[in-house]
């Protein structure tokens, strides 16, 4: 009863904050509040607001809970368990089944022959600074600066 009643109060202040919102000609505000100020009274008509009262003053209820809760745990703590124990097993048999099926074949297929050139070192490109700036001045110019 006092659930229904504040949903209903709620209600009623959403929708007098959208009629005041509509009045400052911001339709489209008013319209999602008064969309939101709706639900409340939807879920009276509905029922869950009594459902919900009735399951939160349960000890019943509260209860299941507590058993929702230790199942989880205990499936949680399982978990933990089989990691800690299973590590060591898994990466000996990550280390053997890498072994076996390929162990050159990451190696490239180009051989030592090809190689990336190298990066110009910082010496070298500080002894021209006129080809840096050269880059910045036809920006420069390009944008009639």
């Amino acid at each position: 009863m006092i659930a229904e009643t504040v949903c209903s109060a709620v209600s009623a202040a959403g929708l007098g904050i959208a009629v005041v919102t509509a009045y400052r000609k911001r339709f489209l505000a008013a319209v999602r509040l008064a969309a939101y100020s709706l639900v409340p009274v939807g879920l009276v008509m509905t029922g869950v607001v009594g459902w919900l009262a009735d399951t939160a003053l349960s000890p019943t209820a509260w209860a299941g809970f507590g058993v929702l809760g230790a199942a989880w745990l205990l499936l949680a703590g399982s978990r933990v368990v089989e990691r800690r124990r299973g590590g060591a097993e898994r990466k000996a048999a990550g280390r053997a089944g890498r072994d076996a099926v390929a162990p050159a074949a990451s190696a490239p297929s180009l051989g030592g022959a090809a190689r990336p050139a190298a990066r110009p070192s910082s010496a070298s490109r500080a002894a021209d600074p006129a080809e840096d700036f050269s880059d910045i001045e036809a920006i420069l110019k390009k944008h009639g600066i």
